[in-house]
């Protein structure tokens, strides 16, 4: 397990130190549940009383916060403490590894090209022409297809399936149950008869990027679906073909993304968001969930259509009032042509009396 003693955090993070520079960290924690050992943080001040009680070892702070913290823990002052939180973390994460050497039970084909330390599960197949780079990790009962490719660094955990083809960059991470490069949604209706229209594309996936569990990226029809460097898509996602995604941008679970939209870089869009095809979303779009995108977004911004849920009651009479809505609207049209009737009349009389 790893430890640091503090001030090789600090080190690491360029903080200022506060209190006992060989105080050893092993691992992460809450405020209000850290004992001792443990590092945590504070990034909003609604959590600021627990800097007071915590039983942590040290945590990560603002220089707004020093004077709050508890005698004898240590400290160490960054700019942001939760960004400096993510990078502490990830020196003490304690994750195992998704495989360990090549397991005997692993089908390999035997024109498949291996880097050096590569891992590969249990039941996993590596099909023919596939590459793997340098100490990429295979889980078990992943499927990788012919011809992919998977960069440097890499690691597709267990049960996860890359098509033919498909492209991973370096450090990426895809998680378990998630499809990468199954066929787009295409088809052809003759006289109502479905003809399917091969996809023939890929999916490219940039560097440093992660997929979440049971996404779906499909691959193009003809040309590529392309994610970017440093994208991260959550759970449950739906990504249709020729999905162009921009570097930096994050997608929340459960969102669908439909063929031929182009999101911009560093968008966020929040879970069970509906985008329709062919949309083209600029650059820093941020999306709200539950939101239905049916039109393209130009501007940068904040952008939501989900309702927010009420009572079962109060629901009830508006849903009754939104059915009246077309009648209303004839009304009120009616009304603006009797309006429109009575107002010229009023001027000219108007007019004559002048």
């Amino acid at each position: 397990m790893a430890s640091f003693i503090l001030s090789e955090l600090a080190e690491r993070l360029g903080a200022q130190l506060i209190g006992d520079a060989d105080c050893q960290i092993t691992s992460t924690a809450t405020l209000e549940n850290a004992q001792s050992g443990q590092i945590s943080f504070l990034s909003n001040s609604k959590y600021r009383k627990f800097l007071s009680e915590t039983a942590a070892s040290a945590v990560l702070i603002s220089q707004d916060d020093i004077s709050f913290v508890a005698p004898g823990v240590g400290a160490l002052v960054v700019a942001n403490p939760y960004t400096a939180f993510a990078r502490v973390a990830q020196l003490l994460d304690n994750t195992p590894a998704v495989a360990c050497g090549i397991h005997p039970t692993a089908v390999v084909d035997d024109t498949a090209v291996l880097g050096d330390n590569v891992a590969i599960g249990a039941n996993a197949v590596i099909s023919a022409g596939v590459q793997l780079g340098n100490n990429v990790q295979v889980g078990a009962g992943c499927f990788i297809g012919e011809q992919a490719s998977i960069a440097d660094n890499s690691k597709i955990w267990a049960n996860a399936t890359v098509y033919h083809r498909v492209r991973i960059g370096q450090r990426c991470i895809v998680h378990s149950g998630a499809v990468l490069g199954a066929d787009g949604f295409g088809f052809a209706n003759e006289r109502g008869s479905w003809l399917k229209i091969p996809q023939t594309g890929t999916v490219i996936l940039g560097d440093d990027t992660e997929i979440g569990a049971n996404t779906t990226i499909d691959r193009g029809a003809i040309e590529d679906t392309i994610i970017g460097n440093n994208v991260i898509i959550d759970n449950q996602c739906q990504i249709a073909h020729n999905v162009k995604i921009g570097d930096h941008t994050a997608i929340a679970g459960c969102t669908v993304v439909a063929g031929s939209t182009k999101i911009g870089r560093y968008c966020i869009i929040g879970g069970a968001v509906v985008i329709n095809g062919h949309m083209e979303i600029c650059d820093g779009a941020n999306i709200t969930g539950m939101a239905m995108v049916m039109k393209p977004i130009t501007e940068k911004g904040i952008y939501s259509s989900g309702i927010p849920a009420t009572t079962n009651q109060e629901w009830r009479k508006n849903t009754a009032k939104l059915r009246q809505i077309d009648q209303l609207y004839q009304r009120v049209k009616q009304l603006e042509k009797q309006l429109a009737t009575v107002l010229p009349a009023q001027d000219a009389d108007h007019q004559t009396e002048e």
